[in-house]
């Protein structure tokens, strides 16, 4: 016993990898040339269309690079992090994301839920229904978003749209008769919404069908035996094998409402007030003109706080790699 205390703890240590040969080497360094070669091309477009204009940004969100100097040809001068300041100090910017954020976090939370539900209902359905369904689904995804929001501000046109007749009809009055849904920034977030979530839930409905129709039948069977029903049974039963599929689309939908950028756009076209309604898309569309070295700034921050927001989902799909 005292042998087995006093024992100093075997080391585990990994078993020596055999000496490569010279042809192994030969082949490896052959195969590692040939996948660079392979990757070359996309290397190429990568570095052309993202990461030079990535530095570019960066390097002008220091400098007071303005329309002068692209006019004279003139250098911009450096300036530290002025631009910075000047963004949360003396802008619009801290409405404009606190707006914006507050927009991304209620689309993500509609177009998930009712997506989750549709393709819930999607799985009770029978065949010709199910394909109705998807039909009607796959007709939204596609329309594009100018488009869409050019048919959803007719339907809330103040005179000729369809909301505004259905309001007075059921009310039995005029009420509405002219009302404009643009023209106040909440109805205009309401319109917003409505556009959003329409186009996005056929992408939440269609990947989180298709991975309901991964969950063992068998987990389901047991799971209906031991008297799991409902909510309780999604929750417990059939949300863990549908977990990894959530993060990533809430995470692309993160991504892609808080860069929605046509739709505020045409709506604000269409009577709504820019200075109330601005996103982070059109905020920098409108301040890009200008002075150049601010917008940068802007678009630093932006890229910054996109990589906050999925950083979760890449650390914990760097862990799934590793195990």
């Amino acid at each position: 016993m005292t042998d087995l205390l006093t024992r100093e703890p075997r080391q585990h240590r990994r078993p020596d990898r055999p000496a490569l040969t010279a042809r192994e080497r030969s082949r490896r360094r052959r195969d590692g040339g040939s996948a660079l070669t392979l990757l070359a091309p996309s290397l190429i477009i990568l570095g052309v269309m993202v990461l030079y204009p990535a530095v570019s940004m960066l390097v002008q969100s220091f400098t007071d690079y303005s329309i002068r100097n692209k006019v004279q040809g003139t250098l911009p001068n450096l300036v530290g992090i002025e631009n910075y300041l000047e963004v949360f100090t003396q802008s619009d910017f801290p409405a404009v994301l606190v707006r914006s954020l507050g927009l991304m976090v209620a689309m993500t939370v509609l177009i998930v839920g009712l997506g989750a539900l549709i393709a819930v209902l999607m799985t009770r359905l029978r065949r010709g229904w199910r394909m109705l369904v998807s039909l009607g689904l796959l007709l939204a995804w596609a329309m594009p978003p100018l488009a869409a929001t050019t048919v959803w501000g007719w339907i809330f046109d103040s005179q000729y749209g369809i909301v505004n007749w259905a309001l007075n009809t059921v009310s039995g009055s005029g009420d509405w008769t002219n009302h404009s849904w643009l023209a106040n920034p909440w109805s205009f977030f309401f319109v917003l919404t409505v556009i959003v979530v329409w186009q996005g839930i056929p992408f939440a409905a269609f990947t989180l069908y298709a991975a309901l129709g991964q969950v063992p039948g068998e987990v389901l069977e047991a799971a209906s035996l031991d008297g799991a029903v409902g909510w309780a049974r999604f929750r417990l039963v059939v949300f863990p094998y549908l977990r990894n599929v959530v993060t990533v689309v809430v995470v692309l939908q993160v991504i892609w409402n808080l860069r929605i950028f046509t739709q505020v756009y045409a709506l604000q076209q269409r009577g709504g007030l820019v200075s109330e309604t601005n996103v982070l898309g059109t905020y920098i569309f409108r301040q890009g003109p200008g002075e150049f070295g601010v917008t940068s700034a802007i678009g630093v921050l932006t890229v910054a706080l996109l990589l906050a927001l999925s950083w979760g989902y890449i650390r914990t799909t760097l862990k799934e790699e590793e195990l």
